[in-house]
């Protein structure tokens, strides 16, 4: 009988297919089960259907058919608040994400959104800035930032809502060498089930030990990430190579 009370998964997808008005079919059937506290990279092409997938798991995108559930909560519409809690989108460019006058204005947004406020609020605040180590900036403007500290705010402002699952967008889009490195030491500090869509095939194999490989709407591979790195045949199918030079070791 201990099996009924199995807690879910932090992500199951089931057989995902989605289509854009203008009819280009951008999923044909995803299947995607990532449990509590697993850091995954969903890996892929441009136009492979990464973007559309992570769209889907907190309801940006529906319409189309299959399920999503994130920790046992099927996304719907009757559900997409708590979803939108459950689920916390970092995106590429963190200008989507910080339009506050200070640092401190901009992570309080998120909780004080889903009714945080008092004590607790300063609490998530603080909490969320000393994760990411941008504490000393609380009271700055991000506009007065460091591209590779407004991404660690932005990661900060999700943070600080509590998520079941972290999703990355490209964390590592433009970002100078010192700052993609601080960010990769921040991610591998946090306690948090991860998924992050990226490009960087480096920084998968030091951030996941799994990765999951899109291609065409499908997912043509899934399993430990130096592995799939490792098979130079499977990444030249599906468009992809690691920089000159990088070794798996």
């Amino acid at each position: 009988m201990g099996g009924l009370n199995r807690r879910p998964p932090a992500l199951r997808v089931h057989r995902l297919a989605y289509a854009y008005p203008d009819g280009r079919q951008a999923l044909f059937g995803v299947d995607l089960r990532v449990e509590h506290g697993e850091r995954v990279a969903v890996l892929g092409p441009n136009g492979a259907g990464k973007t559309t997938l992570v769209l889907h798991l907190n309801g940006v995108l529906a319409g189309g058919s299959g399920t999503v559930e994130v920790a046992g909560l099927t996304v719907e519409k009757a559900h997409l608040r708590e979803i939108r809690r459950r689920v916390g989108v970092v995106f590429q460019d963190p200008d989507d994400q910080l339009f506050m006058p200070t640092v401190r204005q901009d992570v309080a947004f998120g909780p004080a959104n889903f009714g945080v406020t008092g004590e607790a609020l300063d609490a998530r605040v603080a909490g969320a800035l000393a994760d990411v180590g941008m504490s000393e900036h609380a009271d700055r403007s991000p506009m007065h930032l460091s591209g590779g500290q407004r991404r660690r705010v932005a990661l900060a402002t999700v943070l600080a809502c509590d998520p079941e699952i972290l999703v990355l967008d490209e964390p590592s889009a433009n970002l100078e060498p010192v700052a993609r490195r601080e960010l990769a030491e921040v991610l591998l500090r946090l306690d948090r089930t991860t998924l992050m869509v990226t490009h960087d095939l480096p920084y998968a194999a030091q951030l996941c030990p799994r990765s999951v490989l899109i291609d065409d709407g499908v997912v043509v591979a899934d399993g430990p990430t130096r592995e799939l790195l490792a098979d130079t045949e499977l990444l030249a199918r599906h468009r992809l190579e690691l920089p000159y030079g990088f070794r798996l070791d």
